[in-house]
């Protein structure tokens, strides 16, 4: 549940300060009549998301087995990719982000309505397909047949929303770049659990060789049902039996990554500089 608890978090609270930034720049250069358009397209991208999601879901469903696990496996790894270079590339432009949106914002205000309505979707847009598609690959891998991995991502989403409201209102000062190299790091922790799941369907499916070639086998050490093997699950998706395949892949994706997403940055820091997506007087 923590695992999916964090990609909650983080990917919400990357679309509050996007949406913090440019509801507080409209407010700082009075034009509070843009609201409306920026406050459309933000829902308008919120519901497609959502509607990405649920097609996800639902349409799986009506999938052969063999069709599920390619399907899933496939996505899975898809979501690895996206979320890998979501990561990187925050750590990378963070300290420009709030001028980037300033920048478009000014130009969608000369084009009129539809052109605000299209910044705003295009902005939180991104951010949600990613966060839909990670956290169904994330909810697959972890499903212990509860509805745990689902409520730790929205109380992520819920705790975003909130902490984004405080930045807003000036509440609350948190060290964003520290925010981001913390959660960055066990992201991809969790995204190296979903990536040998990904590779586990595809093993299924018959996609992959190797489902019987097994590392190792401690399930009797940590059983599946324990409450310590599901803690393992909800946090590292970890499997007490994974085949020989799944644990190179996790080797190869979680070490050359981590290694690169912490190592010190050119300008001689690590991780993202903070936005500083807090409340503009007007």
């Amino acid at each position: 549940m923590f695992g999916n608890y964090l990609i909650g978090l983080r990917e919400g609270l990357e679309a509050s300060l996007v949406v913090c930034i440019l509801i507080a720049y409209l407010v700082k250069t009075d034009r509070r009549d843009a609201l409306k358009p920026i406050w459309t397209g933000i829902a308008v991208a919120v519901v497609l998301a959502l509607g990405f999601g649920f097609a996800l879901e639902f349409g799986s469903q009506e999938l052969t087995f063999e069709a599920q696990e390619a399907l899933g496996g496939s996505l899975s790894i898809i979501a690895v990719c996206l979320v890998t270079w979501m990561v990187f590339w925050m750590r990378r432009t963070a300290r420009h982000l709030k001028a980037e949106l300033h920048g478009r914002l000014d130009a969608a205000l000369q084009m009129g309505t539809a052109a605000l309505v299209a910044t705003a979707f295009l902005a939180v847009g991104r951010e949600g397909l990613e966060t839909a598609l990670f956290v169904w690959a994330s909810v697959r891998a972890s499903n212990d047949g509860t509805q745990g991995p689902l409520i730790g991502v929205l109380l992520g989403v819920l705790t975003a929303v909130v902490l984004g409201y405080l930045f807003y209102r000036g509440a609350v000062r948190i060290n964003l770049a520290k925010f981001f190299t913390w959660t960055g790091g066990m992201l991809v922790v969790v995204a190296a659990g979903v990536l040998a799941y990904g590779v586990h369907d595809l093993q299924e499916a018959d996609f992959l060789p190797g489902l019987t070639n097994k590392a190792f086998d401690i399930s009797e050490t940590v059983p599946p049902d324990s409450w310590y093997g599901t803690l393992l699950k909800g946090v590292f998706n970890f499997q007490p039996d994974p085949t020989v395949v799944q644990v190179v892949v996790w080797v190869l994706y979680l070490v050359p990554t981590l290694a690169f997403f912490l190592a010190p940055s050119r300008s001689g820091g690590r991780g993202a500089t903070s936005p500083a997506p807090v409340r503009e007087e007007a």
